[in-house]
């Protein structure tokens, strides 16, 4: 079989997070709705990656703004600061993947290029660890790493028959030709509006998975709150955990049916979050996001003859109420030694 090669076009594809000051506070919503709106100076295909990110693709403006990526991307940088007081890393790459990671390795506040030749992009993934790689967490970097394949570089040199042997068909492919820095997903545009998160950080790189719990039980709880407040309803629930070397993985569960209830949507948090395989990973942070929303209307709740499922939905409401009072504040879930919310 013959090793793909990586794209030659031109890198024109940035990812870009967003810092509120240079020590790495996240921005708010409102401020994150600002900054998608400077990325639609320069181009329409955005595709908003809430709390703090973004990928856009740029080929239409190369020409246009009479610049490459790398000036556009300094452009983008040096306007969101002088008007929002926000910095910016952004990678560049011919790919959402080969951005992605180049935003990763990037100085806070920078910005970092992949070149596209294909002896750049070799370089730039052979020593990368076999988790850098967007779509491969910790658990399968484990499975990888069982194998003797912990480097990117070795991934590539693998069989593809043999990852997908390891890894599953599907998986297995997509890994091999990641591991060679092609990524075939589009910048698909969106709006922002049609998802809502939450985003906890930690003081410390967080090892302890019920610390991580009792974050998730908080953004759930928030998340409800927010959706019931608006309106609205979630299809999806995603969740994204930042790592102590700023890696990311991201899972995303489709929910049975469309809901705005704190427990169906703690529930949905926990299971995402058990998938993973963690165990003494360190986590800086964790964040929710309600995606594919839809009117609260179209939120069947079906009927229960179950008195604690009729029972959570009266104390949601009661809660509603007494924080449209009295504040977000006044009310705020615990969790119990087995993980399940209580008020």
């Amino acid at each position: 079989m013959n090793t793909p090669r990586p794209p030659t076009a031109p890198p024109a594809t940035l990812h870009i997070r967003f810092f509120r000051t240079a020590d790495g506070a996240p921005v708010g919503a409102d401020r994150y709705e600002q900054l998608l709106h400077l990325l639609a100076q320069f181009t329409p295909v955005i595709e908003a990656l809430p709390p703090d990110a973004a990928l856009a693709d740029v080929r239409g403006a190369l020409r246009y703004f009479d610049r490459d990526a790398e000036g556009i991307a300094e452009l983008i940088r040096l306007r969101a600061l002088a008007w929002y007081g926000v910095w910016c890393t952004i990678g560049i790459g011919a790919n959402p993947l080969l951005a992605r990671m180049a935003a990763q390795t990037a100085p806070p506040g920078q910005i970092r290029a992949v070149p596209a030749d294909t002896g750049s992009v070799t370089s730039f993934l052979a020593r990368r660890p076999a988790s850098a790689l967007y779509g491969v967490g910790p658990a399968t970097a484990r499975t990888l790493g069982t194998y003797g394949l912990d480097t990117v570089e070795r991934i590539a040199a693998a069989p593809p028959a043999t990852l997908q042997r390891i890894l599953g068909a599907k998986t297995g492919r997509a890994v091999y030709e990641r591991a060679h820095g092609i990524d075939p997903t589009p910048v698909t545009p969106n709006a922002a509006a049609r998802s809502m998160g939450a985003e906890h950080r930690f003081r410390h790189d967080e090892l302890d998975p019920v610390r991580r719990r009792q974050a998730l039980l908080s953004l759930a709880d928030d998340l409800g709150a927010r959706l019931r407040a608006s309106g609205q309803a979630a299809r999806a629930l995603t969740l994204t955990v930042r790592y102590a070397d700023r890696s990311t993985t991201t899972r995303t569960r489709r929910l049975a049916g469309p809901t705005a209830h704190g427990p169906a949507l703690t529930e949905a948090a926990y299971a995402l979050h058990a998938a993973l395989g963690l165990q003494r990973a360190r986590v800086r942070s964790v964040a929710l996001r309600a995606e594919n929303l839809c009117r609260a209307e179209r939120a069947a709740r079906q009927l229960s003859f179950d008195p604690v499922a009729d029972k959570a939905y009266r104390i949601e409401a009661a809660v509603d109420r007494a924080r449209a009072r009295f504040g977000t504040g006044a009310v705020r879930p615990a969790a119990k030694p087995g993980g399940k919310a209580t008020r």
